[in-house]
């Protein structure tokens, strides 16, 4: 089959791999018909190279048609339609019983003391081939994937892998009070979809920020309150004016690691990735630190007893956090990876034909497999209006 496969620092390829196979009961594969392109991808094309092997298979956001089932698979069969959550779950754990199904005992990663294992995402997640390829195999397909009705397009179900759940859960966990204010930082897939859910569950305002002028009109058009962070003077007085002076009641970080506007953490990104790969993994890990730009705007913006939602990825482990800021302001902070199965139930009817998210138009391009080098260099440089990638095998 063809894959997308990691060659180095900002460089994929599309290579032809061996086919996947049944490996355990509770396995299934299924041929892709639709794989999402995320900015978590890109943390991997830059940041966090040192984790990769050079031709991991990429991806996290497939859908698709099944193909074969183990033995312990009954709840799908060949035939079906079916959607993957990104992380990797068995639904029966301590955590799974829980709903922290990004925390699966069963999958966990306790070798890098990471939680559930995750498709496409180095070896701190389980080195698991990803969905950017023409054929997956589902571990524990028992329990993740998630059958979706026949006839409306793909576009319809394919972000419950991924998009939709997470900003979801970020929404969830930041807990607007009624009639209260969110401000989304970083307008990429993520955070606008977050704009679209709070809307839709009746947050009274929502502010987006972001500088990339595609994102700022996708937001304004459904009518967010937007900010570019490039066009104002006083990027603090601008969120107060806005919410009443105090700033927003709650606030989500949808920009993570890789923020515009931090020097000192861009420095610390580039020096790492010049080490010796066998250096430079354990030092990431250890002593890596963040581009925190994008969190130290949400601690600043934030009212005073507000909530703050990260959904952007972050991973250093030294990160200089304003601690004496956020106990003073009495800060909520609340983080982690979707628990994806959790949510499915709330979103599914969100997903006819009325269309209040706004999914079967949400991505801006699609394009076969083969482009995907172009299309990673472009979704990573903000060029072409590229917003949200959706490959077709």
């Amino acid at each position: 089959m063809r894959a997308v496969t990691w060659q180095g620092k900002r460089t994929v390829r599309v290579d032809t791999v061996p086919d996947p196979e049944i490996q355990e009961p509770t396995d299934a594969i299924i041929r892709v018909t639709s794989s999402g392109l995320c900015g978590s991808d890109l943390h991997l094309y830059e940041v966090l190279g040192p984790f990769m092997q050079p031709g991991d298979i990429l991806g996290h956001e497939p859908m698709g048609i099944v193909e074969e089932v183990g033995a312990e698979v009954t709840h799908i069969r060949q035939g079906d339609r079916v959607v993957v959550p990104f992380n990797i779950s068995c639904g029966r754990c301590s955590m799974c019983t829980m709903e922290l199904f990004s925390q699966c005992e069963t999958t966990q990663v306790r070798e890098h003391d990471k939680g559930a294992a995750l498709f496409g995402y180095s070896k701190l997640y389980g080195e698991i081939p990803g969905g950017q390829a023409e054929f997956l195999r589902i571990p524990q397909a028992h329990f993740g994937p998630i059958p979706v009705p026949e006839g409306p397009p793909d576009d319809r179900f394919l972000f419950l892998s991924d998009v939709l759940p997470t900003a979801w859960q970020a929404v969830e966990y930041a807990d607007i009070p009624k009639g209260g204010s969110l401000m989304v930082i970083g307008l990429g897939p993520i955070g606008d979809m977050c704009t679209r859910i709070a809307m839709v569950q009746g947050v009274s305002r929502v502010i987006g920020l972001d500088l990339v002028p595609e994102r700022l009109d996708r937001a304004r058009d459904r009518g967010v309150d937007v900010i570019d962070v490039d066009r104002v003077d006083d990027l603090s007085e601008a969120i107060k004016g806005l919410t009443g002076g105090r700033g927003p009641d709650s606030v989500i970080d949808a920009v993570g690691m890789e923020a515009h506007g931090d020097l000192v953490g861009k420095a610390a990104h580039q020096a790492v990735g010049l080490l010796p790969r066998a250096i430079a993994a354990p030092v990431s890990e250890r002593a890596g630190v963040d581009r925190l730009a994008a969190l130290r705007l949400a601690i600043d913006s934030v009212r005073r007893g507000g909530t703050i939602s990260l959904v952007g990825v972050y991973g250093g482990m030294v990160d200089p956090i304003p601690m004496m800021q956020l106990f003073d302001k009495q800060v909520t902070l609340r983080m982690g990876q979707a628990n994806v199965r959790r949510w499915v139930d709330d979103l599914m009817p969100l997903l006819d034909d009325e269309d209040r998210l706004g999914v079967d138009g949400f991505a801006t391009h699609h394009v076969p497999l083969q482009s995907a080098p172009d299309a990673y260099a472009k979704f990573q440089a903000k060029e072409d209006g590229a917003v949200k990638v959706v490959f077709q095998p």
